[in-house]
């Protein structure tokens, strides 16, 4: 048996807040028990994913596209992604300006890779995506962290973000700013004027802005979305996005980083992240071929992302609306993506924390939910709402019958 003191401690940081209830869910499942999932954000489960997306798929294995491709992407799809932002957010780029990732996972570790020494830093928000964390601390890194603002709708509060930034501009370690935007795990949408003041700050102290858009046509509730390449001015900034969300493709592993501007640091960064690419290989290539065929199928695509934000729409007010009427949790309505983020009021619960919350309610229940403390924000939990109104009613049923069982 290997001891733990023979495991690396990169192997240490390895750990994901949204799966890992699933042992549990699993064994409950092997008792003949039939567990609501609301922890993982896979819209295929409850959206087919688009029969143009699927096809242009199958044209890809029929016409033999099964063979490695260049490490950063197929010259279809890196000029897809370009003639995407041009048609959505007026950004004249091309395709040299992409490098195409197995998922926005692989992004943000190939970047963390190229940035980060032992000691550096990335700023980040809280509430974050869970594993924007151990990508920095399995290369050493740590993080400068700031704050999105519940009591602001969830938007950044950038005087605090003003003041970190003065606080550690001389030592020089700190290396991007990091932004999620439609918000994992909050469903906001910022706005622009905000935008502008982040950008402002990021060109002030000559930081890289990585800006997470996985999210980017799911937005609703009369809410605008604003790129980061609509706002960014002078700044090094890098764009994440892919498949998984907007194309309603998560099994395809597919996403790519952006980096369009011309800055001094841009051109370094482009380079060493498509040294890194050759050391995968290449991504997944039927289906790199069919994400640019479907990027360029503006038609059906406007067709299938309409429907599914409509829907997605009326599934999120729903489950916020019956949040809402509980007296022991409140969210701040969402405004993109398909998550809501309540707070729990545990001074009504006979219950420690939001650890102990989820662990319970899977147990008495059968609904996974995720721990807000895994987002690092204690206190909260994330219910994901992709599943039919049917299954969301039930669920917020059990989860405020246990709360009445455990009040106080």
């Amino acid at each position: 048996m290997i001891q733990m003191s023979a495991l690396s401690y990169r192997s240490r940081q390895a750990k994901n807040p949204i799966e890992e209830e699933d042992r549990v869910a699993d064994m409950l499942a092997r008792q003949g028990k039939k567990v609501i999932k609301l922890n993982r954000g896979d819209p295929a489960v409850y959206f087919k994913t688009p029969d143009y997306v699927i096809d242009a798929y199958k044209r890809a294995l029929d016409s033999g596209k099964t063979h490695y491709t260049d490490p950063v992407g197929v010259p279809e799809l890196r000029q897809a992604v370009a003639d995407r932002y041009k048609r959505l957010y007026g950004l004249e780029t091309n395709a040299g300006k992409v490098i195409v990732t197995q998922g926005v996972s692989e992004a943000l570790l190939m970047l963390n890779f190229t940035l980060i020494n032992r000691g550096d830093k990335g700023i980040l928000f809280r509430p974050y995506y869970p594993i924007y964390i151990p990508y920095l601390r399995i290369f050493g890194g740590g993080t400068v962290m700031e704050r999105y603002a519940e009591g602001n709708c969830w938007n950044v509060d950038t005087d605090s973000l003003e003041r970190s930034l003065k606080k550690h501009a001389k030592s020089k370690r700190v290396k991007y700013m990091m932004i999620t935007n439609p918000n994992n795990p909050t469903g906001t949408v910022l706005s622009r004027s905000t935008l502008e003041e982040v950008v402002n700050l990021a060109n002030e102290y000559d930081l890289l802005l990585i800006s997470d858009e996985i999210y980017d046509e799911l937005v609703f509730n009369k809410a605008k979305f604003t790129s980061i390449c609509q706002v960014a001015q002078g700044i090094s900034y890098a764009i994440l996005n892919g498949a998984s969300k907007n194309f309603d493709a998560t099994g395809f592993r597919l996403g790519f980083i952006l980096m369009p501007g011309e800055h001094k640091n841009s051109e370094a960064i482009r380079e060493a992240l498509k040294r890194y690419a050759t050391m995968r290989l290449s991504a997944n290539a039927p289906g790199q071929y069919a994400l640019a065929e479907a990027m360029n199928n503006e038609k059906e695509h406007k067709k299938a992302i309409g429907a599914m934000v409509k829907e997605l729409e009326s599934r999120v007010n729903f489950t916020t609306k019956r949040v809402n009427e509980s007296r022991f949790m409140h969210a701040v309505v969402p405004k993109g993506a398909f998550y809501i983020f309540p707070r729990v009021d545990f001074s009504r619960l006979a219950l420690r924390n939001d650890r102990t919350f989820v662990d319970e309610l899977l147990r008495e229940e059968q609904v996974q939910i995720t721990r807000g403390s895994g987002f690092g924000d204690e206190g909260h939990v994330r219910i994901v709402s992709l599943a039919p109104k049917e299954i969301l009613e039930s669920a917020i049923n059990r989860i405020d019958s246990f709360c009445r069982r455990h009040e106080r």
